[in-house]
């Protein structure tokens, strides 16, 4: 059955940052295509998106429950075969849990839902239904992050010892933020966090996906810098692991003048391995023994399993939308295989993981409610 797997998609409405994102990258490798969505709260808006997107104006909805709705009746071979859920994080559950009792796989935004419980739910609902279920954490799938997921697990720098990651950005430095950024410090449409529920979770998920140890226990310290804001712009977390290792993650979205300097070192018995989100072709291993290599995405040295998510020839940039694009890419061949009927495997985060990402959350905001005490995951 060869053919483009057909995606709709709710939020991503005019102004919109990562819903016209998540369309780029979808397009990027010709397997998936849009033809339908929800994309906004008015008909205008929609009826607006139609034009801009090239979409029949039946197939542009008012409501994510009039699309699923609609998109259920029709015949197998027109309908949308998944969802890309782009909203902000309080309809996240609501809309992914709705597309899986109407039998669409989904594609969603993290963090994953408003809640722990939440999402939990969802994960049983996925489990019963068998759909695929991708939470959008782009970072993983850039090609030097699954290199380092590699060479730790090689034991390339030996046993891991202590992880660092530090994500700073300087967007809410001022009361007067952008309007792509006041949903994200209202509580209703956020939840318990703004800043670790943004940044920090990603610290956490590219932790935990790289090096496959699992934090058990987090030392919390959550700040709110600007006057009359509710939820936090900053934070500091020192982190326990399974295996005896420590870490911290620190993030901040009131780091003035900084633009997104996301970072991860991880230190090992041996050497440590390091990787920033604003150079993401390099990899710097470092090692007593010997000088640094700065290893660049395309070297000869490529792990075979990094090679199918590299898409141009070294020297030639790959950033921010090829790793959306890979997420995308890895999911469209899944679904394909499954439309065939042959076997597959993915490794862009699950249902699992935004669980995960949600307990994490939970445990920061209990461990900061008790002056920073330790507290378990």
């Amino acid at each position: 059955m060869k053919r483009r797997i057909r995606m709709g998609m709710v939020g991503g409405g005019p102004g919109a940052f990562i819903g016209g994102v998540h369309r780029m990258a979808a397009r990027l490798d010709g397997k998936i295509e849009l033809v339908c969505g929800a994309f906004a709260t008015t008909h205008e808006k929609n009826m607006a998106m139609s034009e801009e997107l090239l979409l029949p104006k039946e197939r542009c909805y008012d409501t994510y429950q009039q699309m699923l709705d609609a998109e259920a009746g029709l015949p197998e071979g027109e309908r949308m075969d998944f969802v890309a859920v782009t909203t902000p994080n309080s309809t996240h559950y609501p809309i992914a849990m709705s597309a899986l009792e109407h039998g669409f796989h989904v594609v969603c935004e993290k963090p994953i839902t408003m809640n722990a419980d939440e999402a939990k739910k969802l994960a049983a609902k996925v489990k019963e239904t068998g759909l695929l279920f991708a939470l959008m954490h782009n970072y993983s799938a850039y090609p030097m992050i699954r290199q380092m997921k590699g060479m730790i697990a090689a034991g390339a720098i030996g046993t891991p010892r202590k992880i660092v990651s530090t994500y700073d950005l300087g967007w809410l430095a001022g009361a007067n933020a952008c309007k792509q950024a006041e949903w994200r410090v209202n509580p209703k449409f956020s939840g318990a966090v703004a800043c670790v529920g943004d940044i920090g979770t990603h610290a956490q998920q590219l932790i935990e996906f790289t090096t496959g140890l699992k934090i058990t226990e987090v030392a919390a310290d959550l700040t709110t810098f600007v006057e009359g804001r509710l939820l936090d712009d900053d934070a500091t977390i020192m982190l326990k692991f399974d295996t005896g290792a420590k870490g911290v993650i620190e993030v901040s979205e009131v780091a003035s003048g900084e633009e997104n300097q996301f970072k991860l070192r991880v230190y090992g018995s041996t050497g440590s391995l390091e990787w920033s989100q604003m150079e993401p072709e390099n990899l710097i291993l470092r090692t007593n023994d010997d000088a640094m290599k700065t290893l660049r995405r395309g070297w000869a040295g490529m792990l075979d399993e990094v090679k199918p998510f590299i898409r141009t020839p070294a020297g030639h940039p790959e950033g921010f939308i090829e790793a959306f694009g890979n997420i995308y890419l890895d999911f469209a061949n899944a679904l394909l295989a499954r439309l065939e009927g042959k076997p597959y495997s993915t490794s862009f985060p699950t249902v699992d993981e935004g669980v995960r990402e949600m307990q994490f959350i939970e445990a920061v905001v209990k461990s900061t409610g008790n002056n920073g005490i330790w507290t378990r995951i």
